[in-house]
């Protein structure tokens, strides 16, 4: 269950960060030259068509739809098994999908902006993002609970300087949209 999970969340976060790069690099190519004023993701949408042609611009939605759905795939799987694993609780697939995916809908419904809710939605992430990352850093260098696959030393280490430097990087967010 272990290496398939792996591979899932592998293949998951992997294509989400091909397609993330493929838009960073098609942005970069039509937009660098002349074209400070786009930083809005709709001011983007909207330039492709005269720049690029209309296949780009639904290339564009759809990249940005596949990039969203894996990271919540993502987000469902490990979910998921943090429930069965260290709770014992199961939800239905559809039922955590739902509770996942809802809120997005629900801003978009509402007619919100979308770039200043991708900006809010990160700063709530930043904010939430201490509590899973610091239990599973501190779980997953326990050897009682994890066994055989317990981090080693060094993965340790790592683990605990990654997680400073995103959670001081989130901070930076944090204050920086606070007081903007």
């Amino acid at each position: 269950m272990l290496r398939a999970s792996n591979r899932e969340v592998a293949v998951a976060l992997g294509l989400a960060g091909l397609v993330n790069m493929a838009m960073v690099l098609m942005a970069a190519a039509a937009f660098h030259a002349g074209r400070s004023d786009i930083g809005e993701i709709a001011t983007a949408y909207e330039s492709l068509t005269p720049v690029l042609g209309a296949a780009a611009a639904g290339t564009f939605l759809f990249a940005l739809l596949a990039s969203g759905m894996s990271s919540s795939v993502v987000g469902t799987m490990a979910g998921q098994i943090i429930m069965q694993g260290f709770v014992g609780f199961s939800i239905p697939v559809w039922l955590r999908r739902l509770a996942t995916m809802s809120p997005a809908f629900i801003v978009v419904a509402c007619g919100s902006d979308p770039t200043e809710a991708l900006v809010l939605s990160q700063v709530v992430l930043s904010a939430a993002l201490p509590f899973p990352v610091i239990a599973l850093v501190y779980f997953t260098g326990r050897a009682d609970i994890l066994g055989r696959f317990v981090n080693h030393c060094a993965t340790q280490i790592a683990a605990i300087a990654g997680t400073i430097l995103v959670l001081t990087l989130n901070l930076f967010l944090i204050v920086e949209s606070f007081s903007a």
